[in-house]
């Protein structure tokens, strides 16, 4: 998997966690420990997204 590939996995699995906290909010007695939870899934992965983007340009120059 080259890292563009990665990159774009990476986001699709951040969209996807967004609909989830988002469908998860929005039901009648949401999941509060859930939604940290994803919340904190979804954090990881925009941590992991930045750090590769950086790599990915700093090795570009």
């Amino acid at each position: 998997m080259t890292v563009s590939e990665h990159l774009a996995s990476l986001r699709a699995k951040h969209a996807d966690l967004e609909q989830h906290i988002h469908d998860e909010e929005h039901r009648p007695l949401p999941d509060q420990s859930l939604i940290t939870d994803l919340k904190r899934q979804k954090l990881r992965i925009k941590d992991e997204i930045a750090l590769l983007a950086r790599d990915t340009t700093a090795a570009a120059h």
